[in-house]
This record gives structure tokens, C-alpha cells and sequence, in this order.
């Protein structure tokens, strides 16, 4: 394995190993309720928004200790997501990381309930983060609170866009907050943990909305290029659903155009920081050429 693929290898072990700790054993009453959380929180998946928050905040100088509540509660608050993104009122699909959906596996009802439960769980273990100081956690209680705010605006601003022309600037403010805001959040939650400076903060901030709209970009091109069996998820949804992407709006080769130029602006936020920023670089690399 290659330096980035040792790093995703141990950031999956630890959020993993702390994600079982916080959520409760499916044993504990009313055992479906946290049979349904485990199922979708510990399906696997990139935690690519936990690596990230591990990645800024080390890179600050943050302890790997101090940054794991974070981290975790980065991951549940997304898959709260998307637990109630694959709902038949919403994008109505049977497949998730390989396997299938929480209202597939435990009826509608109680995935709505195991998305609220994991939503309100991320703010209790950032509240009781005894590894980090009382100012801190109000921080990184409000940024999430922001990020997950504004994903929700984009999930309705995704939904009313079905079926619709719309301009590119306005696919470009639904996945800012949709898909972005929570890339955003992850690795502006590293840098607030590891006490980065203003300027840094800032450099932190672009570098990530870039990194946002990448994946974004990239996720539109593999619904159209690879299969279900490849993704975990349903391939091709977008299409049927009528939805607003990159690739409906400008074509294969100009979406992977498009694609290349937000790995560009990413990269080159991080010229701004004057720390050893290779990580970063090679993270953004990954989700240009990611596969699934």
C-alpha cells in the first residue's frame, strides 16, 4: 500500500473502533433502533469526511486523540444523510454501500428514526468531548451545525431542481451546500481543533469548497461510468430522476474538464499554508481519480 492508502487504512480502523463505542450495541432497548444505526453507520464506506478532519487537524498539529469525537461525529451526521436521501421520498434507493438501504432493512419508519437518533448523537459526543476545552466545542458544535444546515438546503434546492434547466451557477450553489458544506465542515473542524490561525482557517476553507465540488463532479461522472455493483448504490438514478448534474449540463468530457479545474483551484489553496501539505495534495488526487 501507498502512504495514502496506509492512512485511509488506519483512519477507517480508528473512526470505526470510536463509532462502535458511541453507538449503542444493537442488545440495547429498543434493539432495533441501534440495529438499524449499526447497519448504516458501520456498512464501511471511504470516511473520506473523517479522513479529512484527521488530515487538516494532524497536519496543524492536533493530537489524533483530540480529533476522533470530531471525526466521528463527521461520519454519523452522514450517514444520517444518507440514510434519509435513499427513502422513497426522496431518491428512493435499495442499495447502500453494497448492501441494502436502512428502510429496505428495517422499514421506513425506523430509518427516519435511526437518521435522527444518529443526528442528535453527533452533538452530544461533540459536547462531551472531555479531550478538548468548553470554547472549542462550542465552535465545532456551531460548524456543524452550519454544515449540516446548509446540506439540507441543498438536498431541497436538489429536489425542486428535478426535471429542470437550471444555469450552472445554480447546480454550483446546490452541491456547495449539499455535498460541500459538509467536506467543508470536516476540514475546517481539523484546523479549529488544532488552534490554525486565521489566514490558515481561510486557506483551509477554499482549499475544502474546491474539494467539495470535486467530489461532486466526480460522483456525477461515475453514476454515468461505472455500475451498481462497482458503486455499492444504484447507478444511473441520476439520469432517471431528471436531476441537475454536471454531466446533464456539460457532457462527459467537460464535466472531467470541470473536474481537473477544481483539483487545480484545490491545489493550489494550498500553497497558503505553510505547513507540509502533501496529504492534502494526494487527498485531492484521490477524488480525481476515484473509481467508486
Amino acid at each position: 500500500m501507498n502512504g495514502l492508502e496506509i492512512f485511509f487504512a488506519e483512519c477507517v480502523k480508528a473512526v470505526d473502533a470510536e463509532l462502535d463505542k458511541i453507538i449503542p450495541s444493537a442488545e440495547s432497548e429498543p434493539n432495533r433502533l441501534p440495529a438499524a444505526m449499526r447497519w448504516s453507520v458501520l456498512a464501511g464506506g471511504k470516511r473520506f469526511r473523517p479522513a479529512l478532519c484527521l488530515a487538516v487537524g494532524e497536519m496543524f498539529g492536533a493530537s489524533r486523540k483530540s480529533l476522533l469525537k470530531t471525526a466521528a461525529a463527521m461520519e454519523m451526521i452522514h450517514t444520517y444523510s444518507l440514510i434519509h436521501d435513499d427513502l422513497p421520498a426522496m431518491d428512493d434507493d435499495d442499495w447502500r454501500r453494497g448492501r441494502a438501504t436502512c428502510h429496505k432493512k428495517f422499514g421506513e419508519a425506523t430509518a427516519i428514526l435511526a437518521g435522527d437518533v444518529l443526528q442528535t448523537l453527533a452533538f452530544q459526543t461533540l459536547a462531551e468531548d472531555a479531550n478538548l476545552s468548553a470554547e472549542v466545542r462550542v465552535k465545532l458544535i456551531a460548524e456543524l451545525a452550519k454544515s449540516a444546515a446548509k446540506m439540507v438546503d441543498g438536498q431541497q434546492m436538489d429536489l425542486e431542481a428535478e426535471g429542470k434547466s437550471i444555469r450552472i451557477e445554480e447546480l454550483e450553489t446546490i452541491h456547495r451546500n449539499k455535498t460541500g458544506a459538509m467536506i467543508c465542515g470536516a476540514a475546517r473542524s481539523g484546523a479549529i481543533i488544532a488552534g490554525a490561525n486565521e489566514a490558515e482557517l481561510n486557506a483551509v476553507t477554499n482549499y475544502a469548497e474546491s474539494l467539495g465540488l470535486l467530489f461532486q463532479i466526480t460522483d456525477d461522472l461515475l453514476d454515468v461510468t461505472q455500475t451498481t455493483e462497482v458503486l455499492g448504490k444504484t447507478a444511473g438514478k441520476d439520469a432517471k430522476a431528471e436531476k441537475a448534474t454536471y454531466v446533464s449540463l456539460y457532457g462527459l468530457d467537460e464535466a472531467r474538464k470541470l473536474a481537473e479545474a477544481a483539483h487545480a483551484r484545490a491545489c493550489g489553496e494550498l500553497k497558503n499554508i505553510e505547513k507540509e501539505t502533501n496529504l492534502l495534495r494526494e487527498l485531492a488526487g484521490f477524488i480525481l481519480e476515484r473509481r467508486k
